[in-house]
């Protein structure tokens, strides 16, 4: 089982795509549970997480350990609200985490092109063996917890795509 990190950028419209989007895969026995973070208080995004059964952390700089901290399993999914992750990936991710070591530390679902730059960028800290956390990436908590850098991601075949009212 994983836990999914969702940080709020878009607002609880987002926020309920993404998380009705992963149902099938909590009916499947992949996720266990969920924190949302955002940044600012919210009562909408607080009545969505409620519902959802998830936790809440409000934290200002967005960053993916406060959601680790609360995680109560050791592989988490990192997205983004609007993010919707397409058909097979609920067979690749369990598989690669019932297979795969933690030593591995990290693996990242395939998304359509960012743009030049972006891909660029991830391209070169990639060779450099350096990868940093993103939304789409499948981490283990403890490159989180303890700042350890992750080497190269293995890439995953599954894909994820963001709704395209939220882009």
């Amino acid at each position: 089982m994983i836990t999914v990190l969702i940080r709020v950028k878009h607002g609880p419209e987002a926020l309920a795509v993404t998380l009705s989007a992963l149902v099938p895969a909590v009916a499947a026995g992949l996720i266990g549970d969920a924190v949302i973070l955002t940044g600012k208080p919210d009562e909408t995004i607080g009545k969505v997480a409620d519902a959802a059964g998830a936790t809440l952390i409000v934290t200002s700089d967005g960053s993916w350990k406060r959601g680790a901290q609360a995680a109560r399993r050791d592989w988490l999914l990192c997205l983004d609200d609007g993010d919707i992750p397409q058909e097979g990936w609920i067979r690749v991710l369990d598989r690669f985490v019932s297979l795969g070591k933690p030593e591995k530390g990290m693996a990242r679902l395939r998304r359509r092109p960012a743009g030049f730059l972006r891909t660029g960028i991830d391209a070169l800290l990639g060779r450099l063996g350096i990868a940093s956390v993103r939304a789409g990436d499948l981490v283990h908590r403890r490159y989180l917890m303890e700042g350890v850098k992750a080497r190269a991601p293995v890439r995953l075949a599954a894909t994820i795509e963001r709704d395209p009212v939220f882009r």
